[in-house]
């Protein structure tokens, strides 16, 4: 039986569904930007995008928990195909004349204009890991217990981070970069990522299960 306080909150719903989806939308498109620079996280190297990416796993759970398996599968192929029009017009957009007066067009084209190998492996690999964490959070949910909300975020993440990072790193970097180097990108993800989901894992509160 609902309580009057869960249903005053369900009132919220698509209100909070609209805000979970433009911050997943938004993540993946600045961590898809970020992923073009390789940083250094005091001796290991790490793709910029890492630091921001991992959120959208959680962000993913909230709207599987608010709109249902099937909405959050047409979500996690849209964001892919944002993302491929994203990297399309920003191509576009440094290949376009630069105003002279302006100045900074061989820069923004060498900053902005897309690496086709990293995009590529970007979005697959957001693709897939993002499609099997709705398998694994469905299953859980189903299959084990709608209790323990925090299990069902860390379960299928676990699952899922380590298939990104593969996928990810290999396809991006691999013959480009040294094994060695391929090996801390996908190390300090690992990390990064986990430690992001852990510190996340309380947002799967902040929205009611409206599939109930």
């Amino acid at each position: 039986m609902q309580t009057n306080e869960t249903k005053d909150l369900k009132k919220y719903i698509p209100s909070i569904g609209v805000i979970v989806i433009a911050a997943y939308i938004a993540a993946q498109m600045l961590s898809d930007i970020a992923s073009l620079k390789i940083g250094l996280l005091g001796s290991l190297s790490v793709d910029m995008g890492t630091f921001i990416y991992p959120i959208t796993f959680t962000l993913r759970d909230l709207v599987h928990k608010i709109l249902g398996k099937k909405n959050t599968r047409v979500l996690i192929i849209t964001a892919a195909v944002v993302n491929l029009f994203m990297s399309l017009y920003l191509l576009w957009a440094a290949d376009f004349p630069s105003d002279p007066e302006w100045g900074l067009g061989a820069e923004f084209q060498s900053i902005l204009a897309p690496v086709w190998r990293i995009v590529i492996a970007s979005i697959f690999a957001e693709l897939i890991s993002e499609l099997v964490d709705t398998e694994i959070y469905h299953w859980f949910v189903t299959k084990i217990t709608t209790k323990y909300q925090w299990a069902r975020v860390l379960i299928s993440n676990s699952v899922s981070v380590p298939i990104d990072n593969v996928i990810f790193a290999i396809g991006a970097f691999a013959f480009i970069l040294p094994w060695t180097v391929v090996w801390e990108i996908f190390l300090v993800n690992l990390l990064v990522k986990y430690g992001i989901t852990l510190l996340s894992l309380p947002l799967i509160y902040l929205v009611p299960d409206n599939q109930k």
